[in-house]
């Protein structure tokens, strides 16, 4: 009996190891939170695995991963190759979704906002600095510019765009998921931004748009490539992600199994102008088997069932046709 007993208690212990060593640790952009927030609660009521995700930022998750302290990183700006052999070289990244970056703003009596990409760079480089020099309408008051004090792929995404339609922006300023802002005020994730804007009268900011609907924050429309203001969306996100992924460029890059895709400013008179990919950072060799194999069935599922929660989360889901592509990616990960 005292001997069965003990064989019970030590399969008992095994099987608790085991569970142990499948849980997953991940860490990085607060962009994609909400939803990966929610497709872990999911994720861990069907199949008993817990997904543990941090949201420091971009920065934060790629250095993390870097140096190996979480299993897998999350980034909305991608890794330089210089930081992927710094990584050993063998980095992949798997988007997951799509968001729009939105413009908000806290002015008391403005209903309605419309930038273009002139107007929005100089908000942002300190050039513009009255609220009645956007719009003669608007109070003579001071623009409290609200920006991210931490490592952002949010920021990547933004001033990636702002390089792109602006001169001025690319030769002072420039595009990464750290720069050195001209003016503003500094607030860690989105959410912390999302909170400046909140309580100051004036200001104006960007962040990822399900932190904009949380904290019933106004969003501004912005002048897209085709000429038309239009305002982030489910369906402005989802048309700017068509417009990019169907440019030679990009097509060559899904191709090649190189998913680091820039949408910004892309073709249709429907696109947002600032929308962004987000991705999970794992290695293509996993040196821990268990890991390994419960890290490619959760990319499995994020990439079939978790697609589902996208939309309610404001979050644009990937099209079949990358999404096929990137499963063949998953199924090459060597455990």
């Amino acid at each position: 009996m005292f001997k069965k007993l003990g064989v019970l208690m030590l399969a008992s212990v095994l099987l608790i190891g085991m569970a142990a060593a499948a849980n997953l640790n991940g860490a990085g952009a607060t962009f994609p939170y909400p939803l990966y927030m929610k497709w872990n609660n999911v994720y861990a009521k069907e199949t008993g695995v817990k997904v543990n995700y941090q949201g420091i930022g971009s920065g934060g998750g790629q250095r993390q991963f870097i140096a190996g302290i979480t299993d897998f990183g999350g980034s909305d700006a991608p890794m330089t190759d210089k930081q992927i052999n710094s990584a050993g070289g063998d980095v992949l990244h798997i988007p997951t979704v799509m968001g729009a970056v939105a413009v908000s703003y806290n002015l008391s009596g403005v209903g309605s906002l419309n930038l273009d990409a002139d107007t929005l760079a100089g908000i942002f480089l300190g050039k513009i600095k009255k609220w009645n020099q956007v719009d003669s309408s608007f109070p003579d008051k001071d623009i409290i510019v609200c920006h991210r004090s931490d490592g952002s792929g949010t920021t990547d995404i933004f001033t990636s765009y702002l390089a792109k339609v602006s001169l001025d922006w690319a030769s002072k300023v420039g595009a990464g998921n750290a720069v050195a802002w001209p003016v503003g005020l500094g607030g860690k994730g989105n959410a912390g931004v999302a909170g400046l804007i909140k309580v100051n009268d004036g200001s104006i900011g960007y962040v990822e748009l399900s932190y904009a609907i949380e904290n019933k924050l106004t969003v501004a429309a912005l002048k897209n490539k085709a000429g038309i203001y239009v305002v982030p969306s489910l369906d402005s996100t989802s048309a700017a992600a068509d417009g990019a992924l169907n440019s030679k460029k990009v097509k060559q890059l899904i191709a090649s199994g190189d998913f680091r895709l820039d949408l910004t400013n892309a073709l249709g008179a429907r696109s947002y102008p600032i929308v962004g990919m987000t991705w999970l950072l794992v290695h293509k060799k996993q040196a821990d088997a268990k890991k390994g194999q419960a890290l490619v069935d959760y990319l499995k599922w994020v990439l079939n069932d978790g697609q589902q929660y996208a939309p309610e989360l404001l979050y644009a889901p990937l099209p079949q046709n990358i999404k096929s592509k990137v499963l063949a990616v998953v199924e090459g990960i060597k455990i």
